[in-house]
């Protein structure tokens, strides 16, 4: 009887492990995902003024939206890459979750990452898909 009931007080905490640090890695991998959006709207602000006063052309200054987007991505405590395609800014957050019933199983962390990408608009003229 002995045996059985540390068998099932294992297999409860194992389940109870996974819960927890399941739901709680789920959470960090939504965490980072905002975190990617909102540093690709920032990024997204960078306008190129010279273009846009010259010919009325809304596209983003590459250079700026990579700084925007990473001074924002600093101000969260986030790491991350930025990139610029076309009139796009494209984010990608990693971040490490530190396990806390996994790790006596030898789960220590878990990585999860989001995505984001934004690109400017002239203003509010319909709803976009």
């Amino acid at each position: 009887m002995t045996a059985f009931v540390v068998a099932l007080l294992l297999g409860l905490l194992a389940l109870t492990g996974l819960s927890l640090d399941g739901g709680l890695a789920l959470a960090s991998k939504v965490r980072a995902g905002g975190q990617a959006e909102s540093a690709a709207r920032a990024g997204a602000q960078a306008l190129d003024l010279a273009a846009y006063r010259a010919n009325g052309v809304v596209r983003v200054d590459p250079v700026e939206a990579r700084d925007l987007a990473q001074r924002y991505l600093a101000s969260v405590g986030a790491t991350g890459t930025v990139a610029t395609a076309g009139d796009t800014v494209i984010v990608e957050v990693t971040a490490v979750y530190r396990t806390q019933l996994l790790s006596l199983a030898g789960i220590d962390d878990i990585h999860t990452h989001g995505r984001g990408a934004a690109h400017p608009q002239r203003g509010i003229t319909g709803i976009e898909p």
